[in-house]
């Protein structure tokens, strides 16, 4: 029988706790409503990952240690996980929208035979019920699933969606018992980090965002140079990611990556439900568009109505080294 209980996968790379993992301690600690929030930490580093996940006030962490989580597959992940969830039946799991969560996340569904939605941009509780939200019918709306007669209840989430705000609550760690199943026929010699000039946009504190009306090869590379002088990233709305130049991981908004920079600055970007989605948690907003009326504007702490090109060069000439 499910426990009063919301899991929390924690992702972890070394010493490294993945963000999202903590943003979504602290969204379930915002939505339990009585329920104990648990931490399930698979770690090489015992010491100082569960000292960083304290931080964030889960009721309880549960740490599965073993050295071999240094270079664990995503099925080997999956298979510890699994018994740890047996073991505690919890009503709830979420899981970071990562590459690696979205790896392990249908590989313990399968295993727990229960519901997994996908890419969440937000849940709560109706009851004991996990309302789960996301995108749908090309991102035009938002659909509420739910899970009604299985248990637990699992969804993803996308980064960023929440903010991840440390607690002082008193924190229980046990070291549960598993047993580590190294996967037959494939072994990890070392893990290699995927390296790309946009595979980070979700964490950067500057971004220059272009969207259809700035789709021309002089003003992509001023951005692309303002973004370097500024110590930014640059992304794309959806019309852009069919662009030589970019991809899927360029993209901002629902069906993209949900950014929270310091500063963003939007040239040709008209402000559709996607992308405003994407963007909510950046700090301030800078808007240029020749449209006094896109929408974009109310989101926007400062607006332009013009010559993206003439606002870009300006910035260039101020910013230069």
């Amino acid at each position: 029988m499910a426990q009063s209980m919301i899991a929390v996968y924690v992702q972890t790379d070394g010493s490294m706790v993945e963000p999202t993992s903590l943003q979504l301690i602290t969204k379930a600690r915002a939505i339990a409503n009585g329920q104990r929030v648990v931490a399930l930490l698979p770690t090489s580093d015992a010491d100082q990952t569960v000292a960083m996940v304290k931080q964030y006030g889960p009721d309880e962490i549960l740490v599965l240690a073993d050295d071999r989580f240094a270079a664990a597959t995503d099925t080997e992940l999956a298979d510890s996980l699994y018994q740890v969830v047996e073991q505690v039946q919890p009503n709830s799991m979420l899981i970071p929208a990562t590459v690696v969560g979205r790896s392990v996340a249908p590989r313990l569904q399968a295993k727990l035979q229960t519901g997994l939605t996908a890419d969440c941009l937000d849940v709560y509780f109706d009851g004991d019920t996990l309302v789960q939200v996301k995108p749908t019918y090309g991102d035009d709306i938002m659909c509420e699933i739910i899970c009604a007669d299985r248990r637990p209840q699992m969804a993803t989430v996308r980064p960023n969606v929440f903010q991840a705000e440390p607690a002082q609550t008193a924190t229980q760690v046990t070291d549960v018992d598993f047993e580590f199943h190294p996967e037959a026929h494939i072994k990890m010699e070392k893990p290699t980090p995927i390296i790309s000039s946009s595979a980070n946009i979700s964490d950067a504190s500057v971004v220059i965002a272009l969207g259809r009306g700035a789709d021309n090869p002089q003003l992509i590379e001023k951005a692309q140079k303002l973004a370097a002088r500024l110590g930014g990233m640059v992304g794309v709305s959806r019309p852009l990611t069919d662009h030589p130049e970019f991809g899927h991981e360029s993209q901002i908004g629902q069906s993209g990556q949900s950014i929270a920079p310091d500063l963003l600055i939007n040239f040709g970007i008209s402000g559709a439900t996607q992308y405003l989605v994407g963007i909510e948690k950046a700090k301030t907003i800078v808007s240029v568009n020749t449209d006094p009326d896109a929408p974009i504007f109310t989101k926007s702490d400062y607006a332009y109505v013009g010559d993206a090109n003439d606002f870009i060069d300006a910035l260039l000439s101020s910013t230069r080294v």
